[in-house]
């Protein structure tokens, strides 16, 4: 980062990853912050335009629209050095779609509310896409089979650990929280599935408590969205798994189509055919006009399973 950037502040003060990475990061490097009170497109296209923004701090869902949405031809984003996405996982079609458009490297990092926030980054020439960059400075990190407990070796897929400064003490006034969270040995278990290979970059696969268990088999919901938004038809996308008496549980898309764009649920699950293993093809399509999200960009899983 250099000093005196200019920078568009889209995500929430109240969320860690507006407050540190972006609010107090960039105050301290005497940086200019344009604050908007929420993402609107077309009114952050114009900003970037006319404040000649260079850096943009995003989750996925502004990726998608940077990607996709018709409106991003119509502005001058060249001043942008880099956007970053975070809060959520964000895939390497979509990150290089995005990426291609606006002529920028979208990049991602990993963090969370626990580690104060971020414990990997992407640094610069060190792109990898999908992947969350590699371990910080002072900082350690582990694969670790949630199971058995045993570390996985480079290309190994489990929970992925962290110790370091920036770990949390606890959480206030539960013990039996932090202890379920926290080793005897400062290791943040962090819930997330995750990969490292041989150069050291960590790739997010989901949520260990999102992962849909389908007759015995382990499936990621980023997985499948990621797959489903490369379709030039489709807008948006959630996965969820649901309740099934044979399988256990079984992927369900719900799918949000492209403006004037035609599309049935069994086009969805021929489009998915040859693309991935047979027990992760949706057969389960639900169409919606949008996918709730939170403030910071995360999919609201919950709402949908209740809907």
């Amino acid at each position: 980062i250099d000093d005196g950037e200019l920078v568009l502040a889209v995500l929430p003060f109240f969320h860690i990853y507006g407050m540190q990475v972006l609010l107090n990061e960039f105050l301290s490097r005497g940086s200019t912050i344009v604050t908007v009170p929420r993402f609107d497109l077309e009114q952050c296209l114009g900003i970037i335009q006319e404040h000649k923004i260079t850096r943009l701090f995003a989750v996925p869902p502004i990726v998608l629209a940077l990607a996709k949405h018709p409106l991003v031809d119509k502005y001058d984003l060249s001043s942008l050095k880099q956007v970053f996405s975070g809060a959520a996982p964000l895939s390497a079609e979509l990150a290089q779609e995005a990426a291609t458009r606006i002529d920028c490297d979208v990049v991602q990092g990993f963090g969370m509310t626990e580690l104060s926030p971020v414990s990997h980054v992407t640094w610069p020439g060190q792109f990898k896409p999908g992947t969350v960059g590699v371990t910080i400075p002072n900082t350690k990190c582990r694969i670790v089979d949630p199971e058995t407990g045993e570390d996985q070796d480079v290309g190994g897929v489990g929970e992925l650990w962290v110790q370091g400064p920036q770990v949390m003490k606890g959480y206030l006034n539960n013990a039996e929280a932090t202890a379920l969270t926290i080793d005897a040995d400062g290791w943040l278990k962090t819930g997330d599935v995750a990969t490292i290979d041989a150069d050291g970059h960590v790739t997010i696969v989901d949520r260990l408590k999102e992962l849909i268990k389908y007759k015995g088999f382990q499936v990621a919901p980023a997985e499948l969205e990621a797959l489903l938004l490369t379709n030039p038809k489709i807008a948006d996308v959630a996965v969820i798994g649901v309740q099934n008496v044979e399988a256990g549980e079984i992927p369900r898309a719900f799918v949000v189509l492209r403006p004037d764009q035609e599309l049935t649920a069994a086009e969805v699950t021929a489009f998915m055919h040859d693309k991935v293993a047979t027990y992760k093809v949706i057969h389960d399509v639900v169409f919606v006009d949008a996918i709730p999200k939170s403030a910071s960009g995360k999919i609201l899983r919950r709402l949908l399973r209740d809907s």
